[in-house]
């Protein structure tokens, strides 16, 4: 055989194991024996021995590599895998129509029907694939929503992901209601543009009991559920345990990403010019999913109403026993996918989607003690131990008390009888006191006067129903602090796990987060369980990080109400154009900016300003801060163009909708590197709104106040010409 002829043989070989793989792993129809499948699958591999350079990374042979890895790499999220508002009961779900109503109130969408998409609410792990000209380039877990373990190898193991995808013809799109211009668009952009598939890697009922019977025999660590067994399979650095694991995939969302030049006039004719989205309805996406090549749930349905969302979630429940995979509830999603971008995302969920779990399981049993928790803020929240006891197949020890309001309402005392409350993997809650059982042995429970750790003094905090150890120095605080500054959605200083800084913190080589940077080898040694090869690793760490990313660094600091999101949005707030600073400046620019400014941001409320306000002007945080800057700490900034002589420089815009050919970060950097700002809301003093496609209500904002409206096509030309 010639190598033109393999060339051919390997291409229809491919063809027909990716269709009959298909067939049985998506559609659930077995059209080839598995041993002639097999026979196929053996026949490629042989010819790609023979001619390796013809080897494609969407081969079937390139499912399970053969050498394991390391560890994981990270990969960053294009748009964040947000996490969901959970809903318990029918009167949780009306009031969430009620505030999304509240919110459109002053708007011409309250017009519109609510219409909905019932999902099934897979007990898995969610997992973002992209695809790069209809090929899998990469897979990623959910990780903490920004920032995912790369897991590509592992995800190629799972049958029903294809490696490439098949793009369905035009009339195929047509039939799901796609007009052909954007059927059109699509395909193109399928072909040479990129797509990123999210959804839920699971495991069966059959194959979890299959696995456990055999590692039973075989004296190995048994699974504790599904859930487990998919995320233990997929972190596994060799892929042949993966698998070995039989996981399935089901997709549950499409994200349209980056298009070729072609797609891009096709997408601004009828995405831009008209206003039209691609894709209408989230069913609609759902069967395109299909179409690509994806696992979709047939039972996921529209729902015309409310009322229609609350019958589905109660017929689910009755039959989720009967389902090959568990479930936990049903998301609930606006079907029409304008709503997505109008009602936006409050904090770190959406309001347009809401998790509507079954009904939470429970169980009763006698609340021990309460232990008093000092978190890195200083404050105290009480923790039940409890007489373990079986909730819903896991064994429950511990349960949340949130503060001592809560004690208080709940009426609730040591040596009672309660009832706890488990829902998923929401961390138990006690719901009942069984006031009837008490035995005359109960005890009134009570904050401390002093720290449990360090008997610092401890005051309720003004206005609030939390109280606060005083003490900055307590040793709790100092640990949490430390843990919370080297973590992963931090610095992510690998290798310097809470363990390893409560072993400096007791040692007292350290004393706070700055002292990290100022260790020595010889500090290290002589530790128990600190080889000179740990010691080596654990230094190479910290050195690197001397130059810090400005988000994380913000981030890291600890300040009370600031997660990574706003973090991230103070870091872009100042539009630094240098490529680093140093702290001092980061300092003075924080002292500047006033509760006005602050509370201007999304999200930032007058809460939220204060704290950051009050951190910034703390003697004790500017001298930690000061220590960070002798050590030698900067600051990393994306490095600007010199914008001195730009006819933008100074000018305000603002983004909404998506743009067909760079994604919201692609357009910011470029507003930079001009002198430009960017800012969240539309204003008398914004120059520019840049729409794309489905643009939210600063579009109809922007036409209101008369603020100049470009699209993607114009707004590329004026950044040129600037």
């Amino acid at each position: 055989m010639t190598k033109s002829e393999a060339k051919n043989r390997i291409a229809k070989l491919k063809s027909e194991i990716n269709r009959h793989r298909y067939n049985y792993h998506v559609l659930d129809q077995e059209t080839l024996s598995p041993a002639a499948l097999d026979a196929l699958k053996n026949e490629l591999f042989k010819l790609e021995n023979t001619w390796p350079d013809l080897i494609t990374p969407d081969s079937p042979t390139q499912r399970v590599a053969g050498k394991a890895l390391s560890k994981f790499k990270k990969i960053k999220h294009e748009r964040p895998m947000i996490s969901l508002f959970d809903a318990f009961s029918e009167s949780d779900m009306l009031a969430w129509e009620e505030r999304n109503r509240n919110y459109l109130k002053n708007s011409s969408w309250l017009g519109r029907p609510f219409i909905y998409y019932g999902e099934l609410k897979l007990d898995g792990l969610a997992l973002s694939l992209k695809y790069e000209a209809g090929i899998l380039v990469s897979g990623a877990t959910r990780g903490n929503g920004l920032v995912g373990e790369d897991i590509t190898n592992n995800i190629k193991t799972i049958n029903s992901i294809p490696l490439n995808l098949p793009p369905p013809d035009l009339s195929a799109c047509q039939k799901i209601g796609l007009e052909a211009k954007a059927a059109t668009a699509i395909l193109d952009l399928v072909k040479n543009g990129t797509v990123e598939i999210r959804g839920e890697a699971i495991m069966t009922k059959t194959v979890f009991a299959e696995l456990n019977k055999k590692y039973q025999k075989s004296g190995q660590a048994l699974l504790a559920n599904t859930r487990n067994g998919v995320a233990g399979s997929l972190r596994q650095l060799d892929t042949k345990i993966t698998a070995e694991r039989k996981l399935d995939f089901y997709a549950y969302d499409l994200i349209l990403g980056t298009a070729s030049p072609s797609a891009r006039n096709l997408l601004a004719e009828i995405g831009l010019a008209e206003n039209v989205a691609l894709l209408k309805t989230r069913a609609q996406a759902d069967k395109l999913a299909g179409l690509l090549g994806f696992k979709t749930l047939k039972q996921n349905r529209v729902c015309v109403d409310l009322e229609a969302v609350i019958k589905f979630q109660k017929e689910v429940d009755t039959r989720r026993e009967s389902l090959p995979f568990g479930i936990d509830g049903v998301v609930v999603k606006f079907n029409d996918l304008n709503f997505w971008s109008v009602l936006g995302i409050v904090g770190k969920a959406p309001r347009y989607m809401m998790a509507y779990k079954f009904s939470a399981e429970q169980a009763t049993t006698k609340i021990q003690d309460v232990v008093w928790q000092v978190g890195r803020t200083g404050v105290l929240t009480p923790t039940a131990i409890l007489e373990a006891v079986s909730v819903g197949g896991v064994t429950v020890g511990r349960a949340t008390l949130h503060n001592l309001d809560e004690i208080r309402r709940l009426d609730l005392k040591i040596n009672d009888t309660i009832v706890i409350e488990r829902a998923g993997d929401v961390i138990p809650r006690v719901v009942k006191v069984l006031k009837n059982l008490r035995a005359g042995s109960e005890k009134n429970i009570s904050v401390p006067s002093v720290c449990p750790r360090c008997e610092g003094r401890v005051e309720q905090v003004s206005g609030e129903v939390a109280y606060r150890c005083l003490n900055k120095n307590c040793y709790a605080v100092k640990l949490r602090q430390i843990s919370h500054f080297v973590s992963k959605g931090a610095l992510d200083l690998e290798g310097l796990g809470p363990k390893i800084i409560e072993k400096f913190l007791s040692e007292g080589l350290i004393k706070d987060a700055a002292d990290l940077f100022y260790l020595k080898a010889e500090d290290l040694n002589g530790l128990p369980g600190f080889a000179e090869k740990k010691i080596t690793n654990i230094l190479t760490t910290i050195d690197e990080h001397r130059s810090l990313d400005l988000a994380r660094f913000i981030y890291a600091l600890g300040i009370r109400h600031v997660g990574e999101t706003s973090a991230q949005k103070l870091a872009d707030y100042f539009q630094f154009t240098e490529a680093s600073i140093s702290i001092a400046k980061l300092i003075s620019r924080f002292q500047k900016l006033s509760k006005d400014e602050l509370e201007n941001l999304e999200d930032v409320g007058g809460i939220v300003a204060q704290s950051i306000q009050d951190f910034w002007r703390d003697q004790h945080n500017l001298i930690l801060l000061e220590k960070m800057r002798a050590a030698g700490l900067r600051l990393k900034i994306t490095p600007a163009i010199n914008s001195k002589n730009s006819a933008l420089k100074g000018k305000k815009f603002v983004l909404t909708g998506s743009l067909p050919g760079l994604t919201r970060e692609e357009a910011k950097d470029r507003i930079k590197t001009v002198g430009g700002q960017v800012a969240e809301s539309v204003s008398r003093e914004t120059d520019f709104l840049i729409v794309g496609a489905e643009p939210g209500s600063k579009y109809e904002k922007a036409k209101k106040i008369g603020v100049k409206i470009l699209v993607e096509a114009e707004f590329l030309k004026l950044l040129k010409q600037s």
